[in-house]
């Protein structure tokens, strides 16, 4: 399997064990397993940090920010370059300025994006997306 970008959506799914989180733990597990390089953009985690932060509190969101980092993923920065990629990307297409970021990342990786956002649906002719 190629690169996995997770977005916010698809690791908030996991982590509460909403429907869909058991998709992502098989691609988590499985992109260990095989040494499948699975990628998050930093804003993306920003997004997961606050959100988890906001309905759950500090030290929730500590804990979540530290599974991220044991659960293997790689978290992407983000250089002009992808800032103004994330940017055209989010002018061009009706997806969240976060989801554009990982959008961004997906492509500039070749990767496949883990998701189950239906902002995505409006650009699944651009990446390989795998549904949760």
């Amino acid at each position: 399997m190629d690169s996995l970008v997770f977005d916010s959506f698809a690791l908030l799914r996991f982590f509460q064990k909403e429907p869909g989180s058991q998709t992502v733990r098989e691609l988590l597990r499985d992109g260990l397993a095989q040494g499948t390089p699975m990628l998050i953009n930093a804003i993306n985690v920003g997004e997961i940090i606050y959100i988890v932060q906001r309905r759950f509190g500090e030290q929730k969101k500590i804990e979540v920010f530290i599974h991220i980092r044991q659960l293997g993923l790689i978290i992407l920065s983000c250089p002009n370059d992808l800032i103004f990629r994330a940017a055209e990307l989010k002018a061009a297409y009706p997806i969240s300025y976060a989801d554009a970021f990982a959008l961004a990342s997906a492509i500039e990786h070749r990767a496949t994006i883990v998701t189950g956002d239906p902002e995505f649906k409006q650009v699944k002719h651009l990446v390989n997306i795998a549904w949760v």
